[in-house]
């Protein structure tokens, strides 16, 4: 591994999945690699922060590193050292642009830096979705408008959102791009509500260049976030400016969707990325080694590639794993030292068994609900109308009998009894709620 710095952007990348973007952003986004030896990391935050993430964030920057490299290490809080960033030149760092100079919303976040269509490794299973990344990039607002990019975590479609950006930021430097993704843009709408300045808020989206929205399904079950959306989708598209969009799922699957919006969504062109097949994984683990000057053997390569299946996060996780355990614990470069690289995410990637509580948690997570609710005495339209759905999705996935169901809601034999034969009714004549069964079946299936 070339740097401390190169691996801790691996532990960002796990520290974004453990914690939201928004707290991510307002506690740890300063945080720096200071150094790495004999097992500890010194990592620099200042004043506040530094106290914050002391007394409750420490327990997952352990889980991150330790994620990371596969064992544990000890990790220490200090004070950036202010001479050494003083020094430091304005230009080496886009956060040090002058705020006065530097269009609203042009700042790329970090850790995407690197993600540019030259380092997009390109194969079958994603072909299309980069041919019109391209396109819409060298001709924004004339071809696709807007993209929609979906697919499950780790394929490579945030990689392409940076992409877009910085071929268009390339060739119209001036330009206004905002960069952000589903939740950070109901944060933000929900802190302008707050502050009663929502004007700015529509200035600040609605004269955008182009609007570069990241896994933008977070909207779905938001009805504020959708209507004020639904009014910037559509300023941004009448003035001609690009609208990028990616999504675990395509339009047509988002259920709790408006209408109107999803229709939008459909009008443009609409591009899937798969998991990528053998010859892409080789490539892709061969480039990543590649870049970072690490020499793997051509069986090492083909192992993890056969290995690792599901996605480019888990290869990419693998190498920088195997490099730290070859650099940082003088561990051999052979196929035992790979295995061990691998070990956590192959384990990782089964899917959870499915049990009563996982599909009960899902139910009340998709109607907005707690487990507690659906469990509790309470007898108001919608959290009955959910219990109900989780009996049948029970009965449907599990096979239990309706006694053992309703003792797990605390019900009756003929509670359970009526309950499913209501919702399979309801299935029958109702096909948006056939879909929201399946997807609560998908979601358990996949854990």
């Amino acid at each position: 591994m070339e740097s401390f710095r190169e691996l801790y952007e691996l532990v960002k990348s796990k520290l974004r999945e453990e914690l939201s973007e928004t707290i991510f952003d307002v506690w740890l986004r300063d945080m720096e690699p200071i150094s790495f030896e004999d097992g500890v990391a010194i990592l620099a935050l200042p004043g506040l922060k530094r106290k914050v993430t002391e007394q409750k964030f420490m327990a997952q920057i352990h889980r991150a590193f330790e994620s990371a490299l596969g064992f544990d290490v000890d990790v220490r809080l200090v004070e950036p050292d202010v001479n050494a960033r003083a020094a430091t030149p304005q230009s080496e760092s886009p956060d040090t642009e002058n705020e006065s100079t530097r269009p609203l919303g042009s700042r790329l976040p970090q850790g995407h830096e690197a993600n540019t269509f030259e380092t997009f490794v390109i194969g079958g299973s994603n072909k299309f979705a980069h041919a019109a990344a391209i396109a819409v990039a060298s001709n924004p607002g004339k071809l696709y408008n807007p993209l929609f990019i979906h697919g499950n975590s780790g394929l490579g479609k945030t990689h392409l959102l940076s992409a877009i950006y910085h071929e268009f930021k390339s060739t119209a430097p001036r330009m206004n791009i905002i960069f952000t993704s589903g939740e950070a843009f109901t944060n933000e709408m929900i802190r302008y509500l707050a502050m009663k300045s929502m004007e700015e808020f529509h200035q600040k989206y609605r004269s955008a260049d182009m609007l570069l929205v990241d896994d933008v399904q977070f909207i779905e079950r938001k009805e504020a976030t959708q209507e004020e959306f639904f009014h910037t989708f559509n300023a941004l598209t009448q003035n001609g400016n690009q609208i990028v969009l990616t999504s675990d799922k395509p339009p047509k699957d988002m259920i709790i969707l408006e209408d109107r919006l999803r229709s939008r969504f459909d009008a443009g062109l609409i591009a899937d990325i798969q998991p990528p097949d053998l010859e892409t994984r080789m490539a892709f683990v061969k480039r990543k080694a590649d870049d970072t000057g690490f020499a793997v053997t051509d069986e090492i390569v083909d192992f993890i590639a056969r290995q690792l299946k599901s996605n480019i996060r888990q290869l990419e996780g693998a190498v920088n794993r195997l490099e730290a355990l070859v650099t940082l614990r003088s561990m051999p470069l052979n196929m035992n030292t790979a295995q061990h690289a691998i070990a956590d995410i192959v384990s990782e990637e089964r899917p959870l068994p499915v049990t009563i509580e996982r599909i009960v948690e899902e139910t009340a997570r998709t109607f907005q609900l707690s487990a507690a609710d659906l469990r509790s005495k309470r007898r108001s339209a919608d959290i009955s109308h959910a219990r109900h759905i989780a009996m049948y999705v029970i009965s449907q996935m599990t096979g239990q009998p309706t006694k053992a169901i309703g003792s797990e809601f605390d019900r009756d034999h003929s509670t359970v009894v009526y309950a499913l034969g209501e919702i399979r009714k309801e299935i029958q004549r109702d096909s948006g709620l056939r879909k929201i069964v399946n997807e609560i079946t998908k979601v358990v299936q996949e854990g």
